[in-house]
């Protein structure tokens, strides 16, 4: 997006990439289905963005949903919304608009340079790569770095650019997993996570038709979605959109309690009256399925759990249908996650997403810190500050004419 916004304003743009091609990451986030952006009213999608500095809301501003959907009109792709509200292509790939994209970046004269890894600058200020045929430099008259984060390393965004920009004295918070997995804490004193029961039968299944929230929250914030169950915690989109938060509780506590509400199209007073009906000869496990149906992976996280106390007393059973706690210990490793939080401080960038100690060099992308849930705020966001540094390298250029 940088390069495109550079060329539009006339100038020759070289873009360098470390992999075989580019985009790698771009198709590996349509491999389940291409979600660009979301619908919802601008106010809530900013919203998304915890702790949004001015700088990235401006931006958003300028590159939010409507305005990625008309981006992707124009490419030849059209999108829809679908029920969730999120936005995809119409036939759900990435690899269409990806070739597009390329396709008029490279009529407007783009020079495209593939296994290029980028290693930092010489001591004449030229741009370093490794290749395939030995080192490489190049002088550019601005430079725009669209590194990534840490996530997904093999797909190229490995985070070597950190001590690079750290050496030249650039204000950056420490990468971290977000939009990742979580282990849970120990259930039962002596217990290394889950049980081996539940790994062995419920790793793998989703838990659908619930509604969460973090301990301290009132239920009235608790959000509906799903998740999954792994082998050492859990994992999902339910998961993603309460990350942030909970890993800022696990730094500051040692650990976070997320609470499922497991029936959240039953009142707490339907629950405990359900819990309570006269179950005569039939099982817990029985009667919970028939009176709420409760049943699969739900059930065996109720009994996972509570106590055997807690399973027998009707309201400490019906209040954890409604709140049943979990203790996270830890994120997942970053290489595992679908983004990173952390990276350049927007402080040490001026109006034009340039570092202000490194004059004509911008930043943009999963390298800034800044952090989102899935469901199209991560995509929108990258194009987003691409336009926003594209447009702040062509002014900052203009303006030394």
């Amino acid at each position: 997006m940088a390069a495109e916004r550079l060329l539009h304003a006339g100038h020759a743009v070289d873009l360098y990439d470390a992999m075989p091609s580019v985009g790698r990451k771009f198709l590996l986030a349509g491999r389940g289905g291409l979600n660009l952006t979301h619908s919802e009213p601008h106010g809530p999608f900013v919203g998304r963005y915890p702790d949004a500095p001015p700088a990235l809301r401006a931006a958003l501003d300028a590159v939010g949903g409507p305005q990625v959907r008309a981006w992707a009109e124009q490419l030849g792709i059209a999108t829809f919304v679908g029920s969730s509200g999120r936005v995809f292509p119409t036939d759900m790939k990435a690899a269409p608009l990806l070739r597009a994209w390329l396709h008029r970046l490279r009529a407007a004269g783009l020079r495209l340079h593939v296994r290029h890894r980028w290693t930092g600058w010489d001591a004449d200020g030229a741009l370093c790569f490794d290749t395939p045929v030995g080192r490489v430099a190049h002088r550019a008259a601005a430079t725009v770095l669209a590194l990534g984060g840490a996530s997904w390393p093999r797909l190229g965004s490995d985070g070597a650019w950190v001590p690079l920009l750290a050496a030249r004295g650039v204000p950056l918070a420490p990468l971290q997993a977000s939009n990742c997995g979580f282990d849970v804490a120990p259930m039962r004193p002596g217990a290394d996570g889950w049980s081996a029961h539940l790994r062995e039968r419920q790793a793998g299944q989703p838990v659908k038709a619930v509604a969460a929230r973090l301990a301290g929250d009132p239920p009235e914030v608790a959000q509906a979605g799903e998740f999954v169950l792994t082998d050492t915690g859990v994992e999902g989109s339910l998961v993603y959109a309460h990350s942030a938060r909970l890993r800022a509780a696990i730094a500051a506590q040692g650990q976070a309690t997320w609470l499922l509400d497991l029936l959240p199209q039953h009142a707490p007073g339907r629950v405990l009256a359900e819990v309570r009906h006269p179950r005569g000869a039939r099982s817990l496990a029985s009667h919970l399925k028939g009176r709420l149906g409760l049943a699969g992976a739900k059930a065996a996280l109720v009994h996972e759990v509570l106590t055997p106390a807690q399973l027998h007393d009707p309201q400490a059973l019906a209040a954890a249908l409604k709140a049943l706690p979990l203790r996270l210990a830890r994120p997942r490793p970053v290489a595992e996650a679908i983004s990173t939080a952390g990276g350049v401080r927007f402080e040490a960038l001026d109006a034009r997403a340039m570092l202000q100690t490194l004059p004509g060099v911008f930043c943009c992308g999963e390298m800034l810190d800044w952090d989102a849930p899935t469901g199209g705020y991560l995509l929108t966001a990258c194009l987003a500050t691409g336009r926003w540094a594209g447009d702040g390298a062509a002014a900052w250029l203009a303006a030394r004419a």
